[in-house]
């Protein structure tokens, strides 16, 4: 798999932009806030519907425009497809396929993988479990996309849910009583829809974990073991002293997972009325990253940490071309802005990984900070000016 063309109207700093990709290595060079990474976002997010730098998607329309399309001629076993994205601030994105209009955007999800390496990935390792578990579902939805319904589902469950435990907090301060009858059909949406995710990310944290501990030991040359664990708000909820219960296993039961999800909420009620938000989820869970069996978070040196979280996208990249989970040809490998953040020794470690990748888009600032044995095609990016030098 490989874009061989990519158009933006109105998408970050371009107005337009047009560009012919190749297979292989093709960087993009220039000066910082030139728009190289603008270029790579949007293939990106044709991918995954999600950006790596912004959390909104109003920031990826140009100033002063209505809307930003993404285009692109993807080209799968020999076979191209032309996608677009039109993303509209304020509402629901439109997508075709071929130049036919889809009746949902999603049904795009999946015609373009992409794994992206970008200097925020630290906070993979460092930051709050929310990056975490975005990690995990924008995988899960690039190996099996139907599951991005699932996650749609129950965020808008969630939402509901929440304000309804809200109207019920205000009104018992207010010396009243609330119907909890509603919510109750609310707990029941909630928890068929979190044992799916549940379910669907420890199924896949059991593919991706060998393949962690594998690129770990190739770009790093410490000895610890990396491990990644499922800490699952539901069986924390279930147990008498607070902490972790019962392992991965019964989590990949879908049914058991409905079960406890139903009863860590009726146990969690009053509380969560009290607050005003659900205290139980797959929104409430963490993938926890450990080295030598400590904790990432609070021990690892900063290599390390950027060792970790190298890993994990090279673990993803590695799962997706596996035939673990049926996957639909080799992903296209983004390298943004990475290697002026990387010693010598992970540049050199994270260059003979990729090597021979089908597709590698890297962004540098400097021709000189990408290792020689990326050579391949370079564009020079100015401002809105994409050249290709060859």
């Amino acid at each position: 798999m490989y874009v061989s063309d990519l158009a933006l109207t109105d998408f970050r700093s371009y107005p337009e932009a047009l560009l012919s990709l190749d297979p292989g290595i093709t960087a993009f060079v220039g000066p910082n806030g030139q728009g190289k990474t603008n270029l790579v976002e949007a293939i990106g997010y044709l991918s995954t519907f999600s950006s790596h730098r912004v959390a909104s998607d109003a920031a990826l329309v140009r100033h002063g425009a209505a809307r930003a399309i993404i285009q692109a001629r993807v080209v799968r076993e020999e076979r191209p497809s032309v996608l677009e994205l039109e993303l509209v601030s304020g509402k629901a994105n439109r997508a075709r396929l071929n130049r036919a209009p889809l009746p949902r955007a999603r049904e795009l999800l999946g015609m373009l993988r992409t794994v992206v390496f970008a200097p925020e990935d630290l906070s993979l390792v460092k930051g709050d479990p929310d990056g975490r578990r975005r990690f995990a579902d924008e995988l899960l939805v690039l190996l099996s996309p139907k599951l991005a319904g699932v996650r749609s589902d129950y965020e808008r469950v969630v939402r509901q849910r929440n304000a309804l435990l809200k109207s019920a907090g205000g009104a018992r301060r207010g010396g009243g009583s609330a119907d909890l009858r509603t919510l109750d059909v609310w707990d029941e949406k909630a928890a068929a829809a979190g044992a799916q995710l549940i379910a669907a990310r420890v199924g896949m944290l059991r593919s991706l974990r060998p393949h962690v501990q594998t690129a770990y030991e190739r770009v790093s040359s410490g000895q610890s073991e990396a491990e990644v664990t499922y800490r699952a708000s539901v069986q924390q909820a279930m147990s008498d002293d607070g902490g972790p219960d019962g392992g991965e296993e019964p989590l990949t039961n879908p049914d058991l997972v409905e079960a406890q999800l139903l009863e860590a909420m009726s146990k969690l009620r009053p509380k969560e009325i009290e607050r005003g938000v659900s205290l139980v989820g797959p929104h409430r869970d963490d993938l926890e990253l450990r080295l030598g069996g400590l904790p990432a978070k609070g021990y690892a040196s900063h290599g390390e940490s950027w060792s970790l979280a190298l890993a994990l996208r090279l673990a993803s990249y590695e799962l997706l071309k596996s035939d673990d989970w049926q996957a639909d040809g080799e992903p296209v490998l983004i390298l943004d802005d990475v290697f002026a953040e990387l010693d010598n020794r992970r540049r050199n470690r994270l260059a003979e990984v990729v090597t021979g990748a089908q597709q590698v888009l890297i962004t540098s600032a400097v021709a000189e900070d990408v290792p020689e044995e990326l050579d391949g095609a370079r564009v020079d990016v100015m401002g809105s000016a994409v050249t290709r030098v060859r």
